[in-house]
């Protein structure tokens, strides 16, 4: 098998633990209140904050209108859920300083606990890059190593509009049979293979999961699957690398 001269990373549950780090701030914050707010299903608002950023950024890259910038799209879908039944007892107490502090928490995400190690580990055999439908800001925090960070606003789109990952390859000179996808999320990986590229599936927990919230099965081309390599961490990868690419 040829070299893999580059690994292009999705960011969002792939490098960083989003879930943890959202959930632990609005906890936090919700400290700061009266007590209903304390009791609310916090774990629960955070997926549907990052379930509507989901289906968001997926609806825009098919071509769709909407904000390019993951910031406001982020504080409307915010906005949004406050005003619903469910969480307006805390929407009243949030005023526009709490809210466009509590908004930035994505740029606040920290790593999973493979992922400082494995990246600096990858970065002797191969570049490392990002692809974020995120903000180019949250990749600074966590003190992840990268060669390159590209974020999807660059472009003006999302993954998985097919530009995003061409435009990415193009700046990085490389086509894409010389390149990797690295992502928990088998629909970011299926629009990269389409164009050519290699692709590895990370498992992260709770991170891909179907309509029925069940956990997908995703199995490498060895095991009769659709992607090139599955690995548990960064730190696995980094070993498939380097023996690739001694």
């Amino acid at each position: 098998m040829s070299p893999i001269q580059a690994l292009i990373f999705d960011v969002f549950g792939t490098v960083v633990d989003w879930r943890t780090s959202v959930i632990g701030e609005l906890e936090q914050l919700g400290g700061n209140y009266k007590a209903e707010t304390v009791t609310a299903d916090w774990a629960k608002f955070a997926q549907e904050w990052r379930s509507g950023y989901m289906k968001n950024t997926r609806r825009i890259a098919a071509g769709a209108s909407g904000p390019l910038n993951v910031d406001l799209m982020h504080r409307e879908i915010l906005d949004e859920l406050l005003n619903q039944p469910e969480w307006s007892h805390i929407g009243r107490l949030w005023d526009e300083k709490t809210r466009q502090s509590i908004n930035l928490v994505w740029h606040r995400l920290n790593g999973w606990p493979d992922s400082v190690e494995g990246l600096n580990a990858l970065k002797k055999h191969t570049i490392i890059a990002t692809l974020s439908n995120g903000n180019r800001l949250k990749a600074k925090h966590a003190g992840l190593p990268w060669d390159m960070i590209f974020s999807t606003e660059l472009f003006d789109t999302f993954k998985p509009n097919p530009k995003a990952y061409l435009e990415a390859m193009r700046h990085l000179s490389v086509q894409p049979h010389d390149c990797a996808m690295v992502a928990a999320h088998i629909f970011d990986l299926r629009a990269a293979a389409s164009l050519g590229m290699r692709t590895i599936y990370v498992r992260r927990p709770n991170e891909d999961e179907d309509v029925h919230n069940e956990a997908i099965d995703v199995k490498s081309k060895a095991e009769g699957g659709e992607v090139d390599y599955v690995v548990d961490s960064f730190v696995e990868l980094a070993q498939i690398i380097a023996s690739i690419n001694e």
